[in-house]
């Protein structure tokens, strides 16, 4: 169990490990892992930073992505922007982990047509909830993608809604610590488990929906760290944390431990993985800066299947839907149009096994169509 004064000991930056769906991880923590296991802390989630500061919602909003895809005309067959007119719906539903005693919230998009499809999985940043980047999960599902965006209690927004506003930020730092982040990982083996039940379940309302030999998982800050960890980042030089049935990783915001060299933790990555940052990327919680977040890429291996952008002048909100207390720079519309383009091509490439998605997404001349001239792209 870890302790307040281990989470303070190591200035609230600890990760801890997991997983009963892979390898058993030891869920002792020693001073040795403590060193070793170190990760900077992550941002809260902008969704839900305008009610947590007690400001109004930010009106610059980016473009829906309806209205984008929309307003392109791409010269090419494949357009990773379309979706059809059909309404994408909404579920929402909770997991109980009775092994761990916990109820994990929900929020699934469903395609348009019920049959089996990928499932892309979304985590939250903290002090988010289910509700989080809805811009996402429409469009994802929209294109075929069964959308599953998962709540993790004890990181979410319960850390701080109830909370005076002088002292929300300190509840989020202290949420920021190794037990949480072991937890999420849990969250998401719990939830893929529960889903293979519900889909095979004729009273279910998922029932059918679901391809669950094609997975997906993505996350934004925290998220992206849970993402990171499910999806084959090493832990003392073993994927312990890693689950075997995701197939592709999207991490928004990607963070590398502080403590030891990126190559340790990502050197062995085998999954596909698409980085995307931004040159403003700056974390409001552990002070992460954008070199941290850009040591992550030159870490992973040369296996044909890694890539990032880095949008000029994003910031650490750009991922989500509304910008945090603090920032600058004004909330660039092309940033979600890149974001909805480049991350639907990649699920495309590797969920669908779309070889023309997988060709567009290897060609910077058809990725550089969706960017802006200071953007920066690149796969290896």
């Amino acid at each position: 169990m870890v302790t307040q004064n281990m989470v303070t000991e190591i200035n609230l930056n600890q990760r801890g490990k997991i997983n009963r769906h892979t390898k058993a991880f030891d869920l002792k923590v020693n001073s040795r892992i403590c060193r070793v296991l170190i990760f900077t802390a992550v941002g809260l989630s902008s969704c839900q930073s305008a009610t947590l500061f007690g400001q109004t919602d930010d009106k610059r909003v980016s473009q829906s992505s309806s209205s984008i895809s929309d307003s392109l005309a791409q010269e090419t067959d494949y357009d990773p922007l379309f979706i059809s007119k059909s309404e994408v719906k909404s579920e929402l539903f909770v997991v109980e982990d009775k092994q761990r005693k916990r109820k994990i919230p929900l929020k699934v998009y469903l395609p348009p047509e019920k049959k089996p499809s990928p499932v892309v999985f979304f985590s939250h940043g903290l002090g988010g909830n289910r509700e989080t980047c809805p811009y996402l999960g429409k469009h994802w599902a929209g294109r075929g993608y069964v959308c599953v965006f998962i709540q993790h209690p004890g990181s979410d927004d319960s850390i701080w809604k109830n909370a005076p506003l002088r002292e929300r930020m300190q509840n989020m730092r202290q949420a920021a610590n190794g037990e949480n982040l072991q937890l999420r990982f849990e969250d998401v083996v719990a939830v893929i488990d529960q889903l293979e039940k519900w889909n095979k379940e004729s009273s279910h309302p998922l029932e059918g929906y679901c391809d669950m030999e094609k997975i997906g998982m993505s996350g934004h800050s925290f998220g992206a760290i849970t993402t990171q960890g499910v999806s084959g980042q090493s832990f003392l030089g073993e994927t312990r944390s890693t689950d075997s049935r995701i197939k592709a990783a999207v991490i928004f915001s990607p963070s590398a431990p502080r403590v030891g060299r990126p190559e340790s933790a990502f050197g062995k990555v085998q999954f596909p993985w698409l980085l995307m940052t931004g040159t403003n990327d700056i974390s409001p919680i552990g002070n992460i800066d954008v070199q941290n977040r850009l040591s992550v890429y030159p870490a992973l291996p040369d296996t044909g299947n890694k890539y990032e952008l880095v949008l000029h002048e994003a910031e650490h909100s750009a991922f989500a839907d509304r910008a945090l207390p603090g920032e600058r720079s004004n909330r660039n519309p092309n940033h979600h149009r890149a974001i909805l383009a480049i991350t639907t091509t990649f699920w495309d490439a590797y969920l669908k096994a779309d070889p023309e998605a997988k060709t567009f997404l290897q060609s910077s001349e058809k990725i550089r169509n969706y960017l802006e001239t200071d953007d920066r792209w690149q796969h290896k």
